[in-house]
């Protein structure tokens, strides 16, 4: 049995990198330095989703931008904040954070040279909404918004280089002046408070030099929603990024929904695949061509490689085929069809071993009716276009239940095969077990019909989960798949188990963290083995009692999968079983990739020093998966070993994998980020929520190894770390009128960090259920970041007074239009208001003691409010105007498409009284992130808190 990875599967430490190369004498020529383009302008941005329309908030709740007292305090912007090109005459200043070119997300971070489009042009004007029109939050007070002139655009042109339809030249570097890039707007988190909508903004951009790209193409540069980094410029050294306290990691997400079709990728067909020779990275839009095009310069090692012969050649069509046109060198993101040598055997089939827990709890509470359900009327969607998809049942409880299910041709009946010895399981004969969806489709219908019946009047208690496990691993090895586990109670017999170990008197004391720990070494020893025989492990757990999912969850958490856990479930309740079956049907239907492995390579003096999330660091830096799923993000730290001599970086994220239906593929997602010796650059390039995502990965892993004081301690110590480096390096030390220095682009690290320390992962309380604590856990090092974030700082929404467009289907965007989002805190909300407090894991309906009966009326349908059935439900159909628009945005609030993930995650709806059942209020409080709650300080003493540290 291999022994166990020696850290606990977050962040997995590679034991040594190999040698970097020394630099070949075909280097580079150092620098690419390029006209200074001006700053983008916000003048009259189209709002903050990327082009929806929507109201900035009510104007009785002002953010004081501009407004009364502090318009005239506020300063602009330095002239000059180190080393940033000096602001030309003639150009406008760049606005405070939100002032990047409104692009699309799917655009890149921002072309190499902007588009003066993009910059110059005048967006859309605000659209004039019911009458509650506040000030643009985004709007700094104090900072000139003059048309950008002429000069502007010209100097954006410079660059631009584009000639009708010619072949685009890569000319010679010109040293000129140093590019600039983001400038550095500093805010006073006192007075200038973070607004929730600043998180739906873009990251910073990357500002490249003109003509870093071999062709203008706007998809040159990778979107965000496959790759941030917590740093859009990169410091040079080593030394300059330990002085910045900021991390440099990339949250890796590379596939934006559960099935192709909603997110298209380029496809490359012909097999034709230029790689390196000695880095081995995938030719990309930032090479450089020499030798009239036969010869490419590789832009992360400088090794000069030959152009394969067939790169300008159509095969297919038999002509030749004008290189720039070729996908890879006008698209970041690109996926290659592999030919037969990235194979180690040929591409296995698709195999899903179920195993169902049929003990008394199960049956019971109506699981093994409601699973065996949910896959029958599922067949259809599991993937299986190459008609080659396996499917295999096991039954547990203290015995293992082998089924046999027979082809359709062969006109029998399924059997049942009993095991009881666990301690050496008896394997039956595995062709029997793993049938052919497509060959026993009739049967496997059959057995699924009659399967909860087998059961029903079971009263055995027990469970041999850990010997199962051991059994299917056995049985689906040689071809490698996915083992999915369906149970309602502790795996209590045989090997794996475990004991009824849930405390309360430990819950919020320093022993807490031992409650996370896994009690049984054979749930990472195991889960190694999986990794190593390309099993990928899925838990579906549902409690009435301890799970403990702290030690369940490794099985998941080293074999690439997900842990899902449904606490008090019960099928008996219409909103459980339709969560379960909604969420599990579209987990079955999710397109994965199998035996996949993940490899960033970066520019000479880079290198991967660290790797977060659920799989198996299998050598220094290959992250294996059994199974690739579409719902998860990951987080790879880089490390600066030398100095960095070019002006621009890149990085290049790589996954090999095998699609469902049996094609090797390799999806290359390449990001070029420019570098700087200025810390100012830093700070004004770096991305809070690629930081915050960052350190939720930390935290999960401190906490699993140090415990969770010392993970809430290790957030708040490092916030400040990073607030005092601020004011030292770049507020002149000066910290005035009881203010606090931060750049616009971080005004909401504080209240994220403050979040990440309330969440129910992490915050201090005798309350909460290890069960729930490690499930959090799960989610808080798996969520891909827009929905990390809404689970770190949910979404709060005005629902009474919603503007006339709110929950309206808007013809431009195709989209339902949401209510402007509010601050989570108490102060916004009225007694009459009713409100949707949303955290994508779970909503909650909030009705004001002094709501009207109309609202009452026109929303539920009652209209005398202690009528109303709060608690787990849904808002009823009823014949309104109103009604539907409710129904509108509390539907489109749990669209993850939109947000540009995928997830299986349907959020039940609670409808929570203000004066009604306490424990339901308290809950749906705690998502009040800036409200003081059980043991956790108030955003108010937290800021207040941050000061006074910094300020000593």
């Amino acid at each position: 049995m291999a022994a166990p990875p020696p850290n606990d599967g977050y962040g997995q430490y590679p034991p040594q990198q190999y040698g970097q190369e020394a630099p070949y004498s075909d280097q580079a020529p150092q620098g690419y330095e390029a006209q200074a383009s001006p700053p983008p302008q916000a003048a009259g941005q189209p709002g903050f989703d990327h082009g929806k329309k929507k109201k900035r908030g009510y104007a009785t709740e002002a953010f004081g931008f501009g407004t009364g007292a502090n318009s005239a305090a506020t300063p602009g912007p330095p002239g000059q904040l180190g080393g940033g090109a000096a602001p030309q005459p003639g150009l406008a200043q760049a606005p405070a954070y939100g002032g990047y070119p409104g692009q699309d997300f799917q655009g890149g971070y921002a072309s190499p040279a902007p588009a003066p489009a993009a910059y110059g042009a005048p967006g859309a004007p605000q659209p004039a909404v019911g009458g509650y029109q506040a000030p643009d939050p985004y709007y700094q007070p104090g900072i000139p918004q003059q048309p950008q002139g002429v000069a502007g655009i010209t100097a954006g042109m410079g660059g631009l280089n584009v000639a009708g339809g010619q072949t685009p030249v890569q000319q010679a570097p010109q040293q000129q002046a140093r590019l600039a890039l983001n400038q550095l707007y500093p805010t006073d988190l006192m007075n200038q408070p973070f607004n929730v909508s600043e998180l739906d903004l873009p990251p910073p951009p990357c500002i490249l030099p003109p003509n870093a790209s071999v062709t203008q193409s706007p998809d040159a540069n990778c979107p965000p929603k496959y790759v941030r980094s917590t740093l859009n410029a990169v410091p040079t050294t080593h030394s300059l990024l330990k002085k910045s306290k900021l991390p440099f990691a990339l949250v890796i997400q590379p596939y934006a929904a559960l099935h192709d079709d909603q997110d298209q990728v380029p496809v490359v067909q012909d097999q034709v695949i230029a790689r390196c020779r000695r880095c081995r990275t995938y030719i990309n839009p930032y090479v450089i061509f020499l030798d009239q095009g036969h010869r490419w310069r590789c832009n992360m090692c400088n090794l000069t490689n030959d152009v394969p012969q067939a790169f300008d050649w159509d095969a297919a069509a038999q002509k030749s085929v004008n290189r720039w046109d070729r996908y890879e060198l006008n698209h970041s993101v690109v996926e290659f069809v592999a030919p037969q040598e990235y194979m180690v055997r040929p591409p296995q089939p698709l195999v899903y071993l179920f195993l169902f827990d049929v003990s008394y709890a199960s049956v019971s509470t109506g699981l093994l009716a409601t699973s065996a359900r949910t896959i029958l009327d599922s067949l259809n969607r599991i993937p299986n276009a190459d008609r080659r998809t396996r499917l295999g049942f096991v039954a547990v409880d203290s015995s293992l239940h082998y089924f046999s299910v027979p082809k359709d041709t062969e006109d029998a009946e399924t059997s049942m095969l009993v095991v009881s010895d666990l301690d050496e399981p008896f394997l039956p004969i595995p062709q029997d077990l793993l049938v052919p969806l497509t060959e026993s489709r009739t049967s496997i219908e059959n057995f699924l019909t009659k399967l909860p019946d087998m059961f029903q009047n079971n009263q055995n208690n027990g469970s041999c989960m850990g010997s199962a496990l051991k059994a299917g691993h056995k049985l689906i090895s040689p071809l490698g798949g996915k083992i999915v586990v369906l149970t309602a109670s502790l795996p209590n017999l045989g090997v794996g188990k475990l004991d009824m170990r849930e405390d309360k008197k430990l819950l919020g004391t320093s022993k807490e963290s031992g409650l996370l720990q896994t009690q049984n070494s054979f749930y990472k020893s195991f889960a190694v083995e999986c990794s190593k025989n390309q099993v990928s492990i899925d838990m579906f757990l549902f409690s009435s009692q301890y799970q403990d999912v702290a030690s369940l969850s490794n099985l998941p958490r080293y074999t690439g999968g997900q842990t899902w856990f449904y606490p008090g479930w019960n099928a008996g309740r219409a909103e459980d079983a339709i969560k379960f079956a909604s969420e599990f049907s579209d987990f079955l239907s999710s397109e994965i990739g199998l035996e996949a492995v993940l490899r960033v390579r970066a520019t000479t003096g880079l290198r991967m020093s660290t790797f977060y999330g659920n799989f198996f660091n299998r050598s220094s830096d290959l992250c294996a998966f059994p199974a690739f799923p579409r719902d998860q993000c990951y987080v790879v730290e880089v490390a600066i070993d030398e100095t960095l001599q070019k002006n621009f970086v890149c990085l290049q994220a790589g996954v090999l994998y095998t699609t469902c239906n049996g094609e090797r593929r390799i999806r290359v997602m390449t990001l070029a980020i420019p570098t700087t010796t200025n810390i100012a650059d830093i700070y004004a390039s770096a991305d809070q929520c690629a930081i915050t995502t960052y350190f939720s990965h930390k935290a999960v892993e401190r906490a699993l190894s140090s415990g969770l004081d010392a993970a809430r301690d290790a957030l708040q110590s490092k916030l400040t770390e990073l607030l005092q480096t601020f004011k030292k390096e770049l507020a002149g030390g000066s910290m005035g009128g009881g203010g606090l220095q931060f750049p616009a682009n971080l005004r909401g690290l504080p209240v994220l960090f403050l979040g990440l320390i309330k969440n129910l992962g992490l915050r201090k309380s005798a309350q909460i259920p290890s069960d729930l604590r490690s499930a959090a856990l799960c989610l808080l090092s798996t969520l891909p970041l827009p929905l990390l974030m809404q689970y770190i700082y949910p979404r709060l929404y005005s629902l009474h007074d919603m503007p006339d467009n709110a929950g309206v289907f808007d013809q431009e965007t195709g989209q339902i239009v949401l209510p402007p989002p509010l601050n989570l805190s108490s102060e916004r909300l009225v007694s009459y208001g009713l409100y949707l407090i949303d955290d994508g894991q779970t909503q909650f309906l909030w009705i004001g003691r002094d709501a009207v009966p109309q609202l009452l009326m026109d929303v539920f349908g009652v209209s005398d409010r202690t009528q109303l059935r709060v608690g787990k439900g849904s808002i009823p159909e009823l014949d309104n105007d109103f009604n539907e628009r409710v129904r509108a945005v509390v539907s489109k609030s749990k669209d993850h498409l939109a947000k540009g993930v995928g997830s299986v995650t349907v959020p039940h709806l609670y409808v929570v009284r203000e004066d009604g059942e306490p424990s339901l209020k308290l809950w749906a409080q705690t998502l009040l992130v800036e409200d003081r709650a059980d043991q956790g300080m108030s955003f108010g003493q937290w800021m207040g808190v941050m000061r006074e540290k910094v300020i000593q």
